[in-house]
Formats: C-alpha cells, structure tokens, sequence
C-alpha cells in the first residue's frame, strides 16, 4: 500500500512544485512559445475539466473540492481490495495524486493553475497541468489493466 501513497504523495508534490514554478516565472495570460505547437504559459481555471462550471460564483470551488475527496477515498479503497491488480492500482493511485494537486490549488487560491497549451494551426486545445496529465496517464492505465485481464 505503501507504494501506492508513495505514487499519489509524488503526483502531489510534481504538480505543486510546477505550478508554483510557473506562476513565479509568468504572468497571468502570459505564455511563451516553446515549439510551433507548444507554449509554456499562465491561466487559472475556476471550473473543471475544459472549463466545466468555470462561469459560476464560485460554489463549484466546493463541489470539485468534495469529488476530489470523496474520489480519491474510492480509489485507495480500490487499491486496497484488488491487491493484484498492480497496473490498474499505479492508475488509481496516478488519478487520486491528479485530484488531489487540483483540489490543493481550489483551497489555495480557488481555481486550478494551468501551464501547458498545445495548438495547432491557430486552434488551442485548453490549457492543462500535471495533476491533469497524471489523471489522464492513470486513467490509460486503468483501461489498459481492464483490456489485458479480458484478453486472459
């Protein structure tokens, strides 16, 4: 189990010490271009996914907040009941570290840092963090576990 925390713990600290790095480094709105399709740079989103309840007075600060807990508590009770499912488990614990560095930025200052833009010919994807790519890898390994135990 240990390592599993140890997982989520590492997901935590990678995410806070990046944002904090931008932030000190960048100006809200600011970003620099890194390749023709990268920009390293400084937004915040109040909602969720893709701006999800980003337009709202705040109360979603809290709904995020209790999903972020009351998720993360799911899945370390996951980990504990399917011991052997070690590659489904790394994403479980990557997707709970993922929540958790979000919901540190909604407490600190009531919206998420986002740094990462991709764009492609004029169009940007939004922006993201790490806590959102750790999110996406656990949930690519979740999948992952579930399609090799249906193959065996």
């Amino acid at each position: 189990m240990w390592f599993y925390v140890a997982i989520i713990a590492l997901v935590i600290l990678v995410d806070q010490m990046t944002k904090f790095s931008i932030e000190a480094r960048y100006a809200f709105h600011e970003f620099e271009p890194i390749t023709s399709f990268f920009n390293l740079g400084l937004t915040y989103n109040p909602g969720a996914a893709f701006s999800f309840l980003a337009n709202h007075n705040g109360w979603q600060k809290w709904l995020f907040t209790i999903l972020a807990i009351g998720a993360s508590i799911f899945l370390v009770m996951q980990i504990r009941a399917n011991r052997e499912k070690i590659l489904q488990n790394i994403g479980f614990a990557m997707i709970a570290g993922g929540a958790l560095g979000n919901m540190i930025d909604r407490l600190r200052i009531g919206m998420v840092v986002d740094f990462l833009d991709f764009h492609w010919q004029g169009v940007h994807w939004p922006a993201f963090n790490m806590a959102d790519s750790a999110i996406f890898i656990g949930v690519v390994l979740v999948i992952w576990q579930e399609i090799f135990r249906k193959k065996q």
